[in-house]
């Protein structure tokens, strides 16, 4: 059994916290933690997006706040896939991971305050647990896969969750700008 999502769910946010007090901290270290930071982060954001948004949404009354939470990991991704295409030993880095660091924290801590405790309010400790075995398979299942590396299906559900009308029928191009748009407003 893997426990209560929401639990699972604050672990992984406190490990990416740690990793970006170690990328921050120790610069001789940023090639080998970075792989480790952007695996991480990519699955934690697919998995949430694919088992835990649509239920916070429609069975814990928090459309709205999936809908924003969900433009922020589309800005996260954005981040995430820049900083990766940053040499870590150059000054950009350094301003890339900062930008990173602050959009994550905000998104973290607006997670943390509404999203989740709406859940654990509004959603039975066993159906929480379910849905933390969806999760913790979810994210195993898109470990390895990296910002950018989106099937159309993924995007989809993207939209969804923001909340997004008239994606149906867009081919996978259309639906990805359709979808950074969005989460650019």
């Amino acid at each position: 059994m893997s426990g209560d999502v929401v639990d699972l769910i604050m672990q992984d946010h406190r490990e990416v916290e740690r990793l970006f007090d170690e990328l921050k901290e120790e610069p001789e270290k940023r090639p080998n933690l970075l792989p480790v930071l952007t695996t991480l982060l990519t699955a934690h954001s697919r998995a949430e997006e694919a088992e835990v948004y649509p239920v916070a949404a429609a069975e814990a009354g928090e459309k709205e706040e999936v809908s924003h939470s969900q433009q922020e990991h589309i800005e996260a991704d954005q981040l995430l896939a820049k900083l990766a295409q940053t040499d870590p030993t150059s000054a950009d880095f350094d301003k890339a991971l900062q930008n990173l660091i602050d959009a994550v924290s905000h998104h973290v801590e607006e997670e943390e305050t509404k999203v989740l405790p709406g859940m654990r309010a509004n959603l039975s400790d066993e159906r929480r647990s379910e849905l933390g075995e969806a999760f913790a398979a979810s994210r195993k299942e898109h470990l390895g896969e990296q910002p950018g590396d989106m099937t159309k299906e993924q995007l989809a559900q993207q939209a969804s969750n923001a909340d997004l009308s008239g994606t149906a029928g867009l081919s996978k191009d259309q639906l990805q700008k359709k979808v950074q748009s969005a989460a650019e407003e």
